[in-house]
């Protein structure tokens, strides 16, 4: 465990959200954008994902998070703040690191949103084809 007093930092990216986490020993709270998680997240799927690596490493209750977010939406924004909390987790604690590599929460998601091509209307999609 860290030092009375420490911060660990780890940073998260996912789609166009990138978070900045800093773990502190605490109680337990989860502070983003300086607000608490039940103000800033409203879906339960969302907190789940962000609480995680906290509850799979057992220092849920041991440890403040607090989290600074921006960029992409909800889900991009939670998956960029689990990838952070796993990375500050590993600097905390490296035999962590082996329980957060098997549950996949080290590896950056790497999808990111196709680009719209020219002369169709989104990435994919194609005008209606008529034959006559």
């Amino acid at each position: 465990m860290s030092q009375a007093g420490r911060q660990n930092y780890g940073t998260g990216r996912r789609k166009t959200a990138t978070a900045r986490v800093y773990l502190r020993p605490g109680t337990g709270q989860i502070r983003i954008n300086s607000r608490p998680i039940d103000s800033y997240i409203c879906s339960s799927v969302q907190k789940m994902v962000i609480r995680h690596p906290l509850v799979l490493t057992e220092t849920a209750d041991q440890l403040d998070v607090v989290v600074s977010v921006s960029g992409g939406g909800p889900t991009g924004q939670a998956g960029a703040m689990r990838h952070g909390i796993a990375r500050a987790l590993v600097e905390l604690n490296p035999e962590l690191r082996g329980k957060l590599k098997a549950a996949g929460f080290l590896t950056r998601d790497s999808r990111e949103v196709e680009r719209k091509k020219y002369g169709r209307p989104g990435a994919r999609k194609r005008f209606q084809f008529s034959k006559r």
